[in-house]
């Protein structure tokens, strides 16, 4: 038996604009994504001998082969055509879970990241990604990393420059966000306000993070926003005490703040973390 260990990274969205629906019924979306250092560990045990399985550190979480994870692993061997003799995934989960952060999504790219190590690397990692997308949307882009334009249904990547050095804190309040509902209603809302994407790449290129803050913007955060207004509270607290911007991220419902220092974030979070224990400093990755 061996043991693969691999980091399962968190992602924000910086931007995210949706820009129409598909005849698959998915939507065409932009989105300039970031991971970030929040993360889950896998463990993968290869050649059990015995059924496949999974366990979560993390209550509520499906251990079957619903889970994108187990998913993963299905795919890559299918694709591969490779055999392991049996398997074991355990997932200790740091990643809140219903935050739009991609738990489950970079926890699949871990396995993908993880098995092709195993075998030697006969997929690049762009390759790797685009096995991904069979798993979800956000799997291509968590399997790559770092900075990047991505479009499409997600399976659309293109490397953008490292965000500049800064931190982040990330407020998951208690509720979730159906993304299916949510993209139900954007369907039937006019977009008052959408991303410039142009400008957010400009941005990047010259290394400005006040100009990366300024265009941070999300077209799913004003929908959620006016059903649960406690993330103006949230919001107004970051804009009090130093971020240089802050938004929602994904589909809900974390907010996360961009801070240029690591003594204004550790205020952020004293301020909120009495009434939001699910609360977390982070550097880009």
């Amino acid at each position: 038996m061996t043991t693969l260990y691999e980091g399962a990274f968190a992602k924000l969205n910086l931007t995210l604009d949706v820009l129409g629906k598909r005849e698959d019924g998915y939507h065409d979306l932009q989105s300039v994504m970031q991971t970030i250092s929040i993360r889950d560990d896998i463990e993968i045990d290869v050649e059990t001998g015995k059924p496949w399985r999974l366990l979560c550190s993390r209550e509520g979480i499906p251990t079957d082969e619903t889970n994108l994870a187990w998913k993963a692993a299905k795919v890559y061997c299918d694709a591969m055509g490779k055999d392991p003799q049996g398997l074991e995934i355990r997932i200790l989960k740091r990643i809140p879970s219903g935050a739009g952060m991609g738990g489950g999504s970079a926890d699949a790219a871990a396995v993908l990241r993880a098995l092709n190590r195993h075998y030697g690397n006969p997929l690049s990692i762009l390759a790797l990604a685009e096995l991904g997308a069979q798993v979800g949307s956000d799997v291509p882009f968590c399997t790559v990393c770092g900075t990047a334009m991505v479009e499409g249904r997600g399976e659309k990547l293109r490397k953008l420059p490292d965000l500049p050095d800064c931190f982040f804190v990330v407020c998951k309040p208690d509720f979730s966000v159906s993304t299916p509902e949510l993209y139900q209603k954007i369907d039937t809302v006019a977009i008052a306000q959408r991303p410039d994407n142009r400008a957010m790449e400009s941005a990047l290129l010259a290394g400005d993070l006040g100009k990366v803050a300024e265009n941070i913007w999300n077209v799913f955060d004003p929908i959620v926003t006016s059903e649960h207004l406690e993330l103006n509270y949230i919001k107004s607290i970051f804009h009090s005490y130093g971020a240089l911007s802050q938004q929602m991220t994904g589909s809900g419902s974390a907010v996360f703040g961009i801070l240029p220092s690591f003594e204004y974030a550790a205020v952020v979070c004293n301020m909120l973390k009495d009434n939001y224990p699910n609360i977390f400093i982070a550097k880009p990755v």
